[in-house]
């Protein structure tokens, strides 16, 4: 029996959206990215990834042949200044505003915009303010 490691302390792994127009979701994701210091870290003509991010093109061995869905996907930014950094960016490269940067009554200090990427996602980025960002880490153990 092969015994496999599993590594515990994301939730998510990795998230992969197929999108119509590749080109148009690099530049989106490149200016978002970019604001957020997350770099692009590789491409091939039919995908790119950054982080646990993964954006491919239809016809892209690492899609299975359709477009995904609309998701929402919510970016961490380290101040509210980022929020607004991002927000602008991806307004210029191809964004449509869905919520303009300010607060949420999520809880106190919740600052997020919302932006609609080239394929109809809701983009969210958001800044949790101080007192939540110094909170401690709790693990659980399953």
């Amino acid at each position: 029996m092969e015994t496999h490691q599993l590594h515990r302390g994301r939730l998510i792994d990795h998230i992969q959206l197929v999108v119509r127009d590749l080109k148009a979701s690099q530049d989106f994701y490149t200016a978002v990215l970019n604001e957020l210091e997350i770099p692009i870290v590789g491409s091939t003509d039919g995908y790119f990834w950054a982080d646990e991010l993964v954006v491919s093109s239809a016809d892209s061995v690492a899609a299975s042949g359709l477009l995904t869905g609309r998701h929402h996907l919510a970016f961490q930014a380290k101040n509210r200044e980022t929020v607004h950094a991002v927000y602008h960016a991806a307004l210029a490269h191809g964004g449509k505003d869905n919520g303009a940067p300010g607060e949420r009554p999520y809880h106190p200090a919740y600052y997020a915009a919302f932006i609609i990427d080239p394929d109809g996602n809701n983009i969210e980025v958001v800044y949790h303010g101080e007192a939540v960002r110094s909170a401690p880490s709790v693990v659980i153990d399953f």
